[in-house]
């Protein structure tokens, strides 16, 4: 499992059918499933875990440490000093001894994006879903979020089966892929982003209990700053270069847009809990503790972490 949040250039993809046919009841389809879809498939596994979910959505104020770990190497013991940990939905250490330990985890959900190793690839591969694959990581492609079938197999398959293994709520990444194409090809991906949002309001009316973590997304936070409990700010401060191979730093301009756009998310929901997560060599402790202090001065939690996040790396020693 990999990480999917910085985006580069999308590729052409021409020879596409057209993605406008059957828009407007497809949009209608999408709004009765945001108001009145009743019969999410929910099974006594996830209702169980419903008094869970709640007590973790009231500890969320109370996070000072975190990490995400994509792997399923690490033992129980490694994450002794993390009270949120975000996991692979799918690959992960065993949870029932973190949740004996009070953690709070949540399930990782790729939803503008299908990697080709998820189980549901090939089904929504036939169904005409997936788009152009994304150029940092080819074996992931973008999804059409304005179709009514992704909306419907998100919520009534993908969340379901995150619940159902224990996690307390759902981590979401790539939705900011939808303004990002939007911006590429203005008249082929029209209303990308309002499907985004759409999709995050969504979610959160047929899951009101559940800990909602959002990663970046910036273009849609004003319309769904309040429906999260945890937003994310990745590469805030540092981020990886994947043409060089290296970690760089983001820029002082890059940095203040970000710093202004997450804090504008909070003055809009004054719970929200931000937390940031930078990319840097581990090695160098130096600038990965400074990463640390200069994040939580802006009120952040902060994680500093390999490109693979395949490995957990502890905070230098202060």
């Amino acid at each position: 499992m990999r990480r999917r949040g910085i985006i580069s250039r999308v590729r052409s993809h021409s020879g596409r059918h057209s993605l406008g046919r059957g828009r407007h009841s497809a949009y209608a389809r999408l709004r009765e499933l945001a108001t009145g879809l009743a019969t999410v498939a929910l099974t006594a596994a996830t209702f169980a875990a419903i008094s869970g979910q709640e007590a973790a959505a009231r500890t969320i104020a109370q996070v000072r440490h975190w990490a995400v770990y994509y792997s399923d190497k690490a033992a129980p013991e490694a994450f002794a000093a993390y009270d949120l940990i975000v996991l692979d939905s799918r690959q992960h250490p065993p949870l029932q001894p973190l949740l004996n330990r009070g953690k709070m985890l949540l399930g990782y959900v790729s939803l503008g994006e299908v990697e080709r190793h998820r189980s549901y690839y090939g089904a929504v591969k036939a169904q005409g879903l997936l788009l152009a694959p994304n150029p940092n990581w080819p074996e992931s492609r973008y999804v059409d979020l304005r179709d009514p079938r992704w909306v419907r197999r998100v919520l009534e398959d993908i969340i379901p089966a995150v619940l159902q293994r224990g996690f307390h709520g759902i981590f979401i990444d790539t939705l900011d892929n939808a303004a990002h194409l939007e911006r590429m090809d203005p008249v082929r991906y029209r209303g990308m982003t309002r499907a985004a949002a759409r999709l995050v309001r969504a979610i959160r009316h047929h899951y009101p209990r559940i800990v909602i973590m959002l990663n970046r997304a910036y273009e849609i936070l004003p319309r769904v700053a309040s429906d999260v409990d945890i937003l994310l700010g990745e590469s805030v401060l540092t981020s990886y270069d994947f043409r060089t191979k290296r970690y760089r730093r983001v820029s002082p301009t890059d940095y203040r847009r970000q710093v202004g756009w997450l804090k504008a998310a909070r003055r809009r929901n004054p719970r929200l809990r931000i937390l940031s997560l930078d990319y840097w060599d581990p090695t160098d402790t130096a600038t990965v503790a400074q990463i640390y202090r200069r994040q939580r001065r802006q009120g952040f939690v902060p994680y500093v972490s390999i490109i693979a996040l395949d490995r957990l790396v502890p905070e230098p020693r202060r």
